[in-house]
């Protein structure tokens, strides 16, 4: 949960990744479709044991702490935002290090990769690079297009490799969900927060389904999601940001070539301990199953 707090503080980086990265996306997943229909009915009616035994709070409540803890760590104690102004080539190369270190031990972990498996991690890679390469946009404040874009939004959310907050950007709502949130503005927030629900609701049963099925290919592509958002988190880049109720947010990069200097020197640094960092752990792991 802290780790995946931390990362939902960088630009273009969701704590999906993190959770994918760790090993507990499908748990995460599985935890969050346990808020069911069944429990819905059990909390209307006050049936307290079912309300409170049927979802995952067990592993949840932790996990949420964790995240919070971090947010408030990294924004308060040390503010990663004014670093990613100050030394963005430390904490881009970390997590691109941490990135390329779970494709290569998940790929590693696979046996026998068939031509198919190749087709599956393009596939997540040719998905993934259309949305972090897209145009923003701007689209009608209509509240049918806010319930929209908070569906898109959550899904990209838990999906790893595609921010929440990026796909609002693209869509040109980040600045229309901030304000209604800041003015207190129901007309944006209840057909937000019920696009929200509804998405993260139809989006885990989906994605739950797929990876209990076809898992194999489900982390794949996912893996080809991650490889695609190397683009966003490469360590040099031409970034464009925009201004959101006196906050800078990130709304375009393009890579560029390295300097070849001491903040070179240091992105390399910080990608390899990254890599090394999830590798190790893979490593243990592996030896305690």
């Amino acid at each position: 949960g802290f780790a995946m707090g931390a990362a939902d503080v960088v630009p273009g980086i969701s704590g999906g990744t993190m959770a994918f990265i760790l090993g507990i996306y499908t748990r995460l997943i599985d935890a969050i479709k346990s808020f069911d229909w069944p429990w819905l009915l059990g909390f209307f009616r006050l049936d307290f044991h079912s309300t409170f035994s049927r979802p995952h709070f067990a592993f949840l409540i932790p996990l949420g702490s964790g995240i919070v803890s971090a947010v408030l760590f990294f924004t308060h104690v040390i503010p990663i935002p004014k670093l990613l102004h100050s030394h963005p080539e430390h904490i881009y190369g970390l997590f691109f290090g941490l990135i390329v270190g779970s494709v290569v031990v998940l790929l590693r972990n696979i046996a026998n990769l068939s031509l198919r498996d190749l087709v599956a991690v393009a596939l997540g890679i040719i998905f993934g690079g259309v949305i972090v390469t897209a145009i923003p946009t701007q689209t009608p404040d209509t509240w049918w297009v806010i319930l929209g874009s908070g569906a898109v939004a959550i899904c990209a959310m838990v999906v790893p490799g595609i921010s929440g907050s990026f796909i609002l950007l693209i869509l040109g709502k980040y600045a229309t969900v901030l304000d209604g949130l800041g003015r207190f503005d129901l007309s944006i927030i209840v057909p937000f927060t019920i696009g929200a629900g509804l998405g993260l609701v139809a989006f885990t049963r989906l994605l739950s389904w797929l990876l209990h099925r076809f898992e194999r290919t489900m982390l794949l592509a996912i893996s080809g999601f991650l490889l695609a958002s190397l683009w966003v988190i490469w360590p040099f880049q031409q970034r464009a940001y925009v201004t959101v109720r006196g906050k800078q947010r990130l709304l375009e990069t393009s890579p560029i070539l390295p300097p070849w200097d001491n903040s070179t020197v240091a992105a390399v640094v910080f990608a390899v301990i990254g890599c090394s960092c999830v590798i190790a752990v893979a490593a243990i792991a592996n030896r305690h199953k």
